[in-house]
């Protein structure tokens, strides 16, 4: 059989089991759409949460961070997770206990405003959107390479797949179909992962074998890998971060933004009791570790395979690692998954100094002395998970599980994120603010015709990303802490804020965090416009856009608690509410719905 049919009989029988579980648990009311009946069970929400939680980002793109900057790029791992135990420990149990459907809908009650819920709305689309964008475009690449179809193709295959099982399952189906994919997604990671381990290292767990010692050379494989990327003018593997100010913002705004995210706040409202909320987190935090724990080994395992792939001297023992770097790969005897990524478009080669060899280094560096004119090899970060397989030389049903995995990672995030978007535009814009009295039959009806816009809208700019897939969720991560995050935070612990606070808090960290994007990141949403060079030469103080969510945190908080202090003291009732929310007893709501 061959790989092609391998991948298509592993992805289209992925296919088919979502499709089923969402036809099986369709939705047939508003409280099926929105909260899955509201009888999860905490288990099972767990798995469901930790598949909506690891994205495209944590699946295909994260470890190729890693791969390409080493431990500068641990940030990630750190912001996320950390992120996730304040989602879990600060706001999960309390915004149950709360007891309504979306984020905006606390909003707008705690802070007994429909401009705040309006305001909220906003946030939500915006940070949503951003975040499905990256999605879309690792959905693109898994689609490319293993269906070998064009990325544009890809990605509207992906999105017909998510518009069959999210807009007539919603919650509902979505929850279970969620299961489905994360127990696919985490066995295509770890057990291509178990395999690299146990060539590089002898060593099956992946995780423990990063800091084994590698067969060929001897060498503890982190060692290893630091002299060889440092022979071709890249920085040690394991190198310390260099803008401290920048790296601490970074984490912050990845932590922030983890806690702000709604279509993850949106999952504990689906369980049973408020105690139900917390085991939820706690099993999502032990399904998601098992990717996490993982992600670091695959990345340092994946940059060495590619490294002695291209200098296959460099693999052993090495005396002299210049003498080795200059024997580069000739061009024609280039390894056939390179020639399949090459179809992608995702693996360029351009011969800069007509050799026929391939040459792929630090361009910054000069080894001119050598006859190289510049860095001749150009590999997309977001296929060394799905490459790896393959330059592993694994069986190919490894390589057909994991185009699996890597696809339903980006489906499972699109399908929660797509659903935090309807339900905002037909329960919080339609419901509670244009048409109050709309039938429960109109809402569902609004409710599936917003997703399916969605759908539209993030295929559109799914075509045109800001980046790959990891930059363009931390984006989002940035919106969501910036504006979202502080909202709720105040709204729990805070009986001072009121209606005026919250909506100028929200407001000024919306808009600066998107002012700082869009004047460093211009093409975000307008592909091919730049108003100032992406360059830390032009960042303030050095501060990444990716990191600048933290900024907008701290601008909201201030504004929100000045203007808050100005303003008159929210009514009784709704501090009286909060302290209800803030002691979170039992399984009742703070609040009727």
């Amino acid at each position: 059989m061959s790989q092609f049919a391998i991948n298509l009989l592993f992805v289209g029988a992925s296919f088919a089991l979502y499709i089923g579980i969402a036809i099986w648990a369709r939705a047939g009311s508003t409280k099926d759409f929105y909260v899955a009946g509201g009888g999860v069970h905490p288990v099972t929400n767990g798995m469901a949460t930790a598949a909506d939680w690891m994205s495209a980002a944590s699946f295909i793109s994260m470890a190729g961070l890693l791969a390409s900057g080493g431990y500068a790029n641990s940030t990630f791992l750190m912001g996320w997770t950390g992120g996730y135990v304040i989602l879990a420990m600060l706001l999960a149990p309390y915004l149950r206990k709360f007891g309504k459907f979306t984020v905006p809908d606390f909003i707008g009650d705690r802070f007994y405003s429909t401009s705040a819920r309006l305001v909220a709305v906003i946030c939500l689309v915006v940070a949503s959107v951003t975040y499905v964008i990256g999605q879309m475009t690792g959905a693109g690449v898994a689609f490319s390479r293993f269906l070998e179809v064009p990325n544009t193709a890809g990605i509207w295959i992906a999105a017909a797949i998510v518009f069959l099982y999210a807009v007539f399952g919603g919650m509902k189906g979505i929850t279970y179909t969620q299961v489905a994919q994360y127990i696919v997604l985490i066995i295509a990671y770890t057990i291509p992962a178990v395999f690299i381990a146990m060539q590089l290292t002898g060593n099956p767990i992946p995780m423990f074998g990063m800091f084994s010692t590698h067969t060929d050379s001897g060498l503890p494989l982190l060692t290893k890998l630091d002299e060889v990327v440092n022979a071709l003018g890249f920085r040690d593997y394991t190198a310390d971060v260099d803008n401290k100010l920048n790296m601490v913002l970074f984490t912050l705004s990845l932590m922030v933004g983890t806690a702000g995210l709604p279509h993850v706040i949106i999952r504990f409202f689906t369980v049973p009791r408020v105690a139900d909320a917390r085991w939820s987190a706690g099993w999502a935090l032990v399904f998601i570790a098992l990717l996490y724990l993982t992600a670091p080994a695959v990345g340092s395992m994946a940059r060495l395979n590619l490294m002695t792939t291209v200098y296959p001297e460099m693999a052993g023992q090495v005396d002299d690692y210049e003498e080795a770097a200059s024997n580069a790969l000739p061009y024609e005897e280039r390894p056939g998954w390179v020639r399949t990524w090459e179809e992608t478009g995702l693996i360029t080669f351009d011969d800069k100094n007509d050799d026929g060899r391939i040459q792929f280094y630090n361009d910054s560096a000069d080894f001119s002395d050598r006859g190289w004119e510049g860095n001749e090899l150009t590999v997309n970060n977001d296929i060394l998970v799905l490459a790896n397989p393959e330059i592993a030389n694994l069986p190919g049903w490894v390589i057909g599980l994991i185009a699996a995995g890597g696809i339903a990672a980006a489906l499972s995030t699109a399908a929660g994120l797509l659903l935090a978007i309807s339900s905002a535009i037909s329960h919080d814009l339609i419901k509670n603010t244009i048409n109050p009295n709309i039938t429960e039959k109109g809402e569902m009806l609004a409710a599936r015709i917003s997703m399916a816009g969605a759908i539209l809208v993030a295929t559109y700019l799914g075509l045109n990303p800001p980046g790959f897939a990891a930059q363009t969720v931390a984006l989002a991560f940035g919106i969501a802490g910036g504006s979202l995050f502080p909202a709720l935070m105040m709204g729990i612990f805070s009986k001072r804020v009121n209606n005026k606070g919250a909506v100028a808090g929200m407001l000024a960290g919306l808009g600066t965090t998107l002012l700082y994007i869009f004047t460093y990141l211009g093409w975000l949403f307008i592909p091919g416009t730049n108003m100032l060079p992406n360059s830390p030469d032009n960042w303030l103080l050095g501060i990444s856009p990716l990191s600048f969510g933290a900024v907008g945190a701290m601008i909201n908080f201030a504004v929100a608690f000045a203007v808050s202090n100005a303003t008159e003291e929210p009514p009784q009732e709704i501090q009286d509410l909060v302290e209800s929310v803030r002691f979170p007893k039992g399984a009742g709501t703070a609040v009727d719905h």
